[in-house]
C-alpha cells in the first residue's frame, strides 16, 4: 500500500493519521521469503515539518513463520514494530547515504507501507529462532526430526585423524 505525501506538502506542521491494512502475505528476508501468519493494521502518523521534512511515527503488530534453526519446524514469531523516523526529501542518495539515512520506503513524493515495514522487521529480524530451548534437531545423517523419532544412525564420531587408519584396516579386512 502507497501513501501519497502531497497532501502534507501543502502547509508546513500539516499532519495526517492512517490506519492501513497489510496486504502481504510473505516478507522477503535475505533471500528467503516468510509467511505472516497473523497481522494487525499499521497505525501511521505522517507530519510535514517544513521545507519537504517528514516525520513518520507509529505502530505496527503482526507474527511471521519461521523455521527453528535445529530442526526446520514453522515457530510462530511475535513482532511489535515501532516507527520514529524523519526523513530529508530534499537529500540527494549520495546524502542519505553520507548520513545514514534509509528512506528506501520513499519514491517520489510515495511513501510504500509495506516497504517501512519490512525495513523495521529486518532490524528486529531475530539472530535465531528455535521451537524450544531443549530443541533436539535433526539427524546429520538420515534427517530425522530426533523431536519427534529416534533414528538408529551411527553417532558416534571417528576422529579425521584416524580417518586413514581406518580404510587401511578396512582394505585387509577378511571376508
Amino acid at each position: 500500500m502507497k501513501i501519497s505525501l502531497t497532501k502534507l506538502f501543502v502547509q508546513d506542521g500539516k499532519s495526517e493519521k492512517y490506519e492501513i491494512p497489510l496486504t502481504s502475505e510473505t516478507f522477503s528476508i535475505g533471500g528467503q521469503d516468510y509467511r505472516v501468519i497473523e497481522k494487525h493494521p499499521v497505525i501511521l502518523g505522517l507530519t510535514h515539518e517544513g521545507n519537504r521534512v517528514i516525520t513518520i511515527t507509529g505502530s505496527a503488530d503482526l507474527t511471521m513463520e519461521i523455521p527453528c534453526a535445529r530442526c526446520l519446524t514453522p515457530v510462530a514469531t511475535p513482532f511489535q514494530l515501532e516507527f520514529d523516523l524523519q526523513i530529508d526529501l530534499n537529500l540527494s542518495e549520495e546524502e542519505r547515504e553520507e548520513k545514514e539515512e534509509d528512506s528506501s520506503f520513499v519514491e517520489g513524493d510515495e511513501l510504500d507501507v509495506e516497504e517501512l515495514v519490512r525495513n523495521e522487521l529486518i532490524v528486529q529480524w531475530p539472530i535465531r529462532v528455535l521451537c524450544k530451548d531443549d530443541c533436539k534437531g535433526i539427524c546429520s545423517r538420515c534427517g530425522a526430526n530426533l523431536n519427534i523419532q529416534t533414528c538408529d544412525c551411527d553417532t558416534t564420531g571417528l576422529d579425521p585423524r584416524m580417518a586413514a587408519i581406518k580404510d587401511i584396516f578396512s582394505k585387509f579386512k577378511e571376508v
